[in-house]
Parts: structure tokens; sequence; C-alpha cells
């Protein structure tokens, strides 16, 4: 007689594993940032060991070494935190409230409406100041979020497809105009050149205090934005149902979104793909818990942005290239491999 031996029942299966922000991760990303930060300090066309850097940080003493990272680094380093983490949030509210994981400031058009603006603040009224580009940043931005949302918009709230495709459409037109008017006027055409190309370098610190301040309003709408957006990625009548006005939310967080993108762009000129890449990072580590994912989103486009700048010092050196290019060199190929080996996009 054949005993005959059954197999082991299968174990049932577990809980899915859902990834899920923790402070335990924002401390990782922000201690990451700072060692960028720190790095940052130290690399350029004259190299500085991290010991010296340390010290004359703590110990300002008026050699060269100290000339240099408080004079030129400190305040690049922090104005393109400042910028990384303006464009992460700003990227993570777009996305969140539109429900397009394509979305980003700069497809949807508000990038593009800050420099038509900037550019007609350059030739009309011959604004020369930080200060000024950033009041005229701000409202192309606005406007351009503004006229994006009308022809994207139906009455059940905003298509996620018709936003991308208004914002393309928006987008031509804005940059069009923007072409027809600095190839018009060679002055406007060299104030342009040299804010358009998306540049921390040659910027003080007064560039950074006086950004700040929209950076905070903004930064502000997005944390009062992060618990309605998970009701809102129900949809609007299940939103509705709980008791949420979605209308009224999503135009905080547009007017976060307008805050944030307008600040950074009046700052450092157009910087492309982080407000697209950087939240999908920040869901890969968070998962889709959005009082986790927009701090993520920022602490990861500072760290980012301050890694480009860095590439940008070291790759054509001594030369430089700025952020806005190393970011369009690098953010496009990153971009494709989050999207195939993840297949985090769906519309």
């Amino acid at each position: 007689m054949t005993a005959t031996v059954s197999a082991p029942a299968s174990a049932p299966p577990g809980p899915p594993d859902v990834r899920r922000g923790t402070l335990r991760g924002i401390v990782g990303l922000a201690l990451l940032l700072a060692f960028a930060a720190l790095l940052s300090l130290a690399i350029g066309s004259r190299s500085i060991p991290l010991t010296t850097v340390v010290d004359v940080l703590l110990r300002p003493d008026g050699s060269d070494a100290s000339t240099i990272v408080h004079g030129l680094r400190i305040p690049r380093t922090v104005l393109a935190i400042a910028v990384g983490v303006s464009l992460g949030v700003a990227g993570a509210l777009m996305q969140g409230h539109t429900r397009n994981p394509l979305a980003d400031p700069g497809l949807l058009g508000v990038e593009a409406g800050a420099a038509f603006a900037v550019v007609i603040g350059i030739f009309v009224f011959g604004v020369t100041d930080l200060t000024g580009y950033a009041w005229f940043s701000l409202v192309g931005a606005g406007v351009a979020a503004a006229a994006v949302f009308a022809i994207g918009s139906t009455r059940g709230g905003p298509d996620p497809v018709s936003l991308v495709l208004a914002g393309a459409a928006v987008s031509a037109l804005l940059l069009a105009l923007t072409q027809a008017v600095v190839l018009r006027d060679v002055d406007t055409l060299d104030a342009y050149r040299f804010w358009a190309v998306g540049s921390v370098s040659g910027r003080d610190t007064d560039v950074f205090w006086q950004v700040l301040p929209f950076i905070a309003v903004g930064l502000g709408l997005a944390a009062t934005s992060a618990s309605t957006l998970n009701l809102l990625q129900l949809g609007d009548d299940v939103a509705a149902s709980l008791g949420l006005r979605p209308m009224r939310h999503r135009m905080i967080g547009v007017l976060g979104v307008m805050m944030l993108t307008g600040a950074a762009t009046a700052a450092c000129g157009p910087v492309g793909f982080v407000g697209l890449v950087v939240p999908h990072v920040a869901r890969f580590l968070a998962g889709v818990d959005y009082r986790w994912v927009i701090p993520y989103s920022g602490l990861v486009g500072g760290l980012l942005v301050v890694l480009a700048d860095i590439i940008g010092r070291v790759v054509v050196r001594p030369a430089e290239l700025q952020v806005g290019i190393v970011m369009a060199l690098i953010g496009g190929p990153v971009f494709i491999v989050l999207v195939r080996r993840n297949r985090m996009v769906r519309i």
C-alpha cells in the first residue's frame, strides 16, 4: 500500500503592500538635502574641502574660501532649495487637483504664462529688477492657469485629458507671443535670455528674501489642501457628498500653484520637469496619501534641483551649465524610466 503525501496548503495571501510615508522618511530626505547642500557649498570651479566649508560656516574669517562660500555659494544653494521645494509641491498640487499624472506647471501653461508676463514687463514697462519680475510672473501664472482651467473644464469640473490639451494650446500660444516680442527688440531679448535659461547662479540673498513671502503663502495653501486632496481623488460627486466644495478647494490649490510657480519662475527663470517627475518619486516613496506626498515632493524637489546645479558646475568645468538645461537633459530620461519600470502614469 503506497502512502500518499499531500502537498501543504498554500498560505493565505497577506495584506497588500501599501507604501506609506513616515516621519523617518521625511527626516532621511531632509538629511540627504542637507548633505547635498553641503556638497553644493564645496563644489564649483574652485573646489573647497568639506572640512574647510564647515569651518568657514561656523567661523567666517574673510579668507578666499569664506568669501566664496558666503558670498556666492550660499545664496545660490538656498535659492536652489527654495525653487526645488516650490516646483515639487506645485507639481504635486497640480497632479492631485487635476487627477492627471501628466500634469505639471509647465505642461499646463503656468510657466509659459509667467515667462510671457515677464517679457511684457521688460518690453513695455522697462522692468529690470527681481521684484518687478515676481509680480509680473505671478500675474502671468494666474492668468494662464485660469485660462487653462476655463478651457479644459466641463460642468462636472476639470477634465484631465482636456486640461493637458488646453495647457499645450495655451503654452504654444504664449510661447509664440513671447518669441514675437523678444525677436522684435534686441534689449528685451538680451534681458530675457539671461532670465529664461533657468539659472540660480549670479543671484544674491536679496533674491531669496524677495520671493520668500510668495513661497511661504504657496506652501501654506498647499498644507491646507493636503487632507482635502485625498477626498478629491474619489471624484467631485463623492467629495461633495462628504461635505466638501470641490471647486472652492480646487481654486485654493490653483492659487497655491500660482504662488509657488510664479515665485520660482521669477527667481531663476523656467525650470522644466521638476514638477512633473518629483511627485511620481514622492508617491513611489510615500504612497498616495497627499498628507505625505506634498512634504515628500518638496524635499525631493529641493534635492533634485541642488543636485542638478552641482552637476551643471562639474560637467563643463570651469564653465557651467544652467540648472534649467541640466534638468532638461536628465528630466526626460528619468521620467521615461519611471513610466516604463513602475507604470505609474495612467490617464
